[in-house]
């Protein structure tokens, strides 16, 4: 099984044709409402991209809103167990604000909401159903302190760990050393890996030495078009070029190959096979709108 602990959001997106300047009006052009948020994003591309009979399962909160509603539905939708997905009384479901400019890319700001009652008391409760977990898989869209005592559950019951720091941490020693040193793979982009090394520097071999010398055993950063490089524990390194497409949005990509590595792994692939299966569907999400409405099923990926 895998267990995601994080976020649930609504996705309110606006097709602009370009990002707005500070203090200007602009016209856009279509709106819509999609499921989103890192957790939930990744959820539901383990949940369609993993191998039949991989059970996916989210520990999250949501608002007694319509939102609430329609996120849960989606969740259930995509076969995630929600029983850990808590409904909390007189409180807005989390949304994330996106423009998306005319060459797919672009700009979020999220509001917490409900996923700031994603405290320690739920992890606690949730402890059967991560003991019956393979891989945890967490973001940075909760709060610290639960990631960090979810984090140290999930290394001590001897499950894999994995973290997505995003939104990147304001601070390098956000995440110290000791912790770092119980997470399997750190999965970041290359602006979180700067941030997280504490490095002003594009030299993506340098960062991934750096996040190794903090404790980290593997590291794998996205570079979007450029591809992903990774960095793994016993020594193997390697740059995986990315698939060329015509990208529409990039909503949701990096949760989408998240997701597919992730499944990968739960299968038994080896760290580049996952590295190339996460690379594929990704390439899939970004020719389609929205954040769970782009991302592939398991069928449709073709390595």
């Amino acid at each position: 099984m895998i267990v995601i602990i994080g976020s649930i959001n609504m996705d309110l997106v606006l097709r602009v044709p370009r990002m707005p300047m500070p203090g200007e009006t602009l016209a856009g052009e279509r709106f819509m409402t999609i499921p989103g948020g890192k957790g939930a994003n990744q959820a539901v591309a383990c949940a369609r991209l993993a191998a039949p009979g991989t059970g996916v399962a989210m520990v999250a909160c949501v608002g007694d809103d319509a939102f609430g509603t329609q996120m849960r539905d989606s969740i259930v939708a995509a076969g995630i167990d929600d029983s850990h997905v808590d409904e909390i009384a007189d409180e807005a479901t989390g949304i994330a604000s996106i423009m998306v400019d005319a060459q797919a890319q672009n700009s979020i700001v999220i509001a917490a909401g409900a996923n700031g009652r994603l405290d320690i008391d739920r992890i606690e409760r949730a402890r059967s159903l991560i003991e019956r977990a393979s891989i945890v898989l967490l973001q940075l869209e909760v709060p610290m302190a639960t990631v960090i005592h979810a984090i140290e559950l999930a290394h001590a019951l001897g499950k894999t760990v994995v973290l997505n720091p995003a939104p990147a941490p304001a601070s390098v020693h956000a995440l110290p050393e000791e912790l770092l040193q119980k997470i399997d793979y750190l999965i970041l982009n290359e602006i979180e890996a700067a941030m997280l090394a504490g490095l002003a520097s594009e030299d993506i071999p340098l960062l991934a030495d750096r996040l190794h010398a903090l404790g980290s055993r593997n590291v794998v950063v996205t570079l979007g078009e450029k591809g992903v490089y990774g960095s793994f524990a016993d020594g193997q390194r390697r740059h995986l070029q990315a698939r060329k497409v015509e990208a529409v949005d990039t909503t949701a990509a990096g949760d989408t190959f998240i997701g597919g590595f992730i499944a990968a792994l739960a299968q038994g692939r080896d760290q580049f096979e996952a590295i190339a299966y996460g690379q594929a569907a990704a390439a899939l999400s970004v020719t389609r709108a929205g954040a769970q409405t782009s991302i592939p099923i398991r069928d449709e990926v073709v390595l």
